[in-house]
């Protein structure tokens, strides 16, 4: 990259996007300058990863050519309020703000301000995170361009239209949270049939790890990849039938509806 890097709320996904970009050389320390709330935190940020850190968020804004802004959809109405008047047109604005419209973000900048809106989830933390992303009414493919490099170091990143975001939220960006409840199933069931709780952690993560690089890597159907497993008469049809007996499947589906739902009722708030 060139120009300069400001991270504007530096916290679990801010930092670790600043991480992921920094680990993979697309940005040196010397061009990143972040902001947080604390002094301590300021410190402990420079002091970790090199970079300038400040708690004066104007002060970031206005000498960065790329803004990234990692602030809560709670305070991020507040935080733009006192500082968006520091952005320019020059600049490309890329918020990962959860349920935050464009609409909403452009409303506090000046005239002509290119947003993009990110919505990406927790792997982010591991070079994994898939991002979705969007244009708000001034950006251009030039801007759509350096969100998907930024992204593209620290997971995968496909482009859609916003009025898809919600449902994003709900599939993507709260999909983590599904894994992390099967898998915490699993492994007490396998500690219900005897198992080392060690034991039953170990083979159920492994499971799900290899599990999602077939599905990733072979491009087969899941359909396809879950009939392998499933002989005629044998154990996983079994346990198959009693999961869709309990409707689990329609859980999910209700479940993800639910979360779309309530990523509309935020939206709209």
């Amino acid at each position: 990259m060139e120009g300069t890097l400001a991270i504007i709320g530096t916290g679990r996904i801010g930092e670790a996007l600043l991480r992921g970009l920094l680990r993979s050389a697309w940005v040196r320390p010397e061009q990143v300058i972040v902001t947080t709330r604390r002094d301590e935190r300021c410190r402990a940020l420079a002091d970790e990863h090199g970079v300038r850190a400040t708690t004066d968020n104007r002060e970031a804004v206005k000498g960065a050519d790329v803004v990234v802004l990692g602030l809560k959809p709670q305070t991020i109405g507040g935080v733009l309020a006192d500082v968006g008047d520091a952005f320019h047109a020059g600049q490309t604005v890329i918020s990962i703000a959860a349920g935050t419209t464009t609409a909403f973000l452009e409303s506090h900048l000046p005239a002509d301000v290119p947003v993009v809106r990110v919505m990406t989830n927790t792997p982010v933390q591991v070079d994994e995170a898939m991002s979705v992303i969007c244009a708000g009414a001034h950006a251009s493919d030039r801007d759509l361009e350096v969100a998907e490099d930024i992204l593209g170091h620290v997971g995968r990143c496909i482009r859609m239209s916003e009025e898809h975001l919600n449902a994003v939220t709900a599939l993507s960006g709260s999909g983590p949270a599904y894994f992390f409840l099967l898998a915490e199933a699993m492994i007490d069931a396998g500690i219900l049939l005897g198992l080392p709780r060690d034991v039953s952690t170990e083979l159920i993560i492994q499971t799900m790890v290899g599990s999602a690089k077939m599905l990733r890597d072979t491009g087969r159907h899941p359909v396809e990849l879950r009939e392998m497993v499933t002989s005629p008469g044998g154990t996983t049809i079994a346990a198959i039938r009693t999961l869709e007996s309990a409707k689990v499947r329609a859980a999910f589906l209700d479940a993800i509806e639910a979360a779309r739902d309530r990523g509309d009722e935020l939206s709209g708030a």
